[in-house]
Parts: C-alpha cells; structure tokens; sequence
C-alpha cells in the first residue's frame, strides 16, 4: 500500500479526542473537498506491506517493551487518508491490527462501501455537505452496515450544509443507529482560502433544533499551528 505518514498524537476529533492515538495516513483520494486540510496526502506516499506498517505501529505503540496490542502503551489506532478504503490492503492490515489487540478506528469519506471491513473496526463515516463540494457522493449501503460503536461525521460550512446535515440526521435516524452522531464546523484555513463556521454559532443552532448531536471540533489544531502535518 502507498503511506503518507504514519505517527503518534492525540486523537483530535469523535468521542475518543484526546486520547494518545497511532494514526496510518494512507495515500490518495477521489473527493476534492472544498476545505480539505490533508491535500498533501493525495499523491505520493511511500510503499509499505502491511508488515512493515505493523512493525512500525508496534514501535510507536511501546510494543517493543514486550507489550501485546490490548496492553501497549498506545493501543488505539486510526486508518485515515486521503481515502483509506481506495487501497486494497487496507483490510488485511484491519484484521493484522485487530489480531494483534489494537482497537481499531477508520475515518472514509462515506463514499466508498464500508461493509467489508472486520465487525470490530470503528467506522467514522463522513456524509458530504452540500458546501463541499461534494454533496451526493454518500454511499447509501453503510447505513446498513454501522452499528452502536460507529459515529457518523458532518463537516459543516454554512447553514445550507447544517439545515442538510439535520435533515439527513433525522430522517435516517442517525442518532439511535449510532454512537455519535457529530457536527463539525470548519476550521479558518490559515492560507485563506475559505472562510470556517463559528463554533459558537453552530452551537447556537444545535440547541436551537434541540438536535442529539455532539458538537465536534478538531482538537489538534488548537494544541498545534493549523497547518502542521503529522498531528
């Protein structure tokens, strides 16, 4: 499989945020969203084998101090991209780290069926907003596959984008199919070349719909400059 980068940080967004984390950013997308911030992670990358990223989780991981996957020191790990689900190794390497004792979390755009991942992986399921760029690219087929331990992910930029996302929401009622349902604005891009949503003001519109959505903000970027990668 083609690797972006593979390192250790917090988890910066979902139910788990804050946690210590393993991220595997897989290489290359089909989506072109409007406020991408991982564009870097279209192209290139570097030719691993699934071996080879699992010997390098274990060592970010402090396996190498004799730790299995359920007692390393960091035993939570993210596959994400770019689109993480474009690659055909992707799924070997789910049941290599799941069989090792790692939970295991994917984070796809929503565009590509879910379905075949192994039953323990954690599915973070984006649904396109109209703002996007990219509105009408969801795969309707992972409802049917996301259960009590997956979360499904809006990327808001405007009220278009919130009135869509909470229409979607209730009407596919998300929030009993799911263990999070998340809103998340985005964020200022430091180059300027979009305009975020105001936390607050999405806030203000949660509660006005008195919606039961978790208000999701990328953690990362407010412990680190915006624009650094490998965080």
């Amino acid at each position: 499989m083609f690797v972006t980068e593979i390192f250790k940080s917090i988890q910066g967004e979902g139910t788990r945020a804050g946690l210590p984390c393993i991220f595997v950013r897989l290489t290359g997308c089909n989506l072109r969203c409007t406020w991408c911030d991982t564009a870097y992670a279209f192209h290139g990358g570097t030719k691993m084998g699934v071996e080879e990223v699992l010997a390098r989780v274990d060592e970010l991981a402090g396996r190498g101090d004799g730790l299995s996957g359920a007692r390393a020191r960091v035993p939570l790990v993210e596959l994400t991209g770019g689109e993480p689900l474009l690659q055909e190794e992707v799924y070997p390497l789910a049941e290599k780290l799941i069989g090792a004792g790692y939970t295991v979390m994917i984070e796809t755009s929503g565009e590509r069926f879910a379905g075949r991942l192994p039953g323990e992986v954690i599915k973070i399921v984006d649904v396109k907003c109209p703002d996007s760029g990219e509105a009408d690219t969801f795969e309707m087929r992972n409802l049917a596959v996301l259960d009590a331990k997956d979360e499904v992910k809006f990327v808001l930029m405007t009220r278009r984008d919130y009135e869509f996302a909470r229409e979607f929401t209730e009407r596919h009622r998300l929030a009993e199919r799911v263990r999070q349902v998340l809103f998340s604005p985005v964020f200022d891009d430091p180059a300027g070349k979009w305009q975020g949503l105001e936390p607050r003001t999405l806030v203000e519109w949660i509660l006005a719909d008195g919606l039961p959505v978790r208000l999701g903000l990328q953690l990362h970027k407010f412990v680190w400059d915006p624009a650094t990668k490998g965080v």
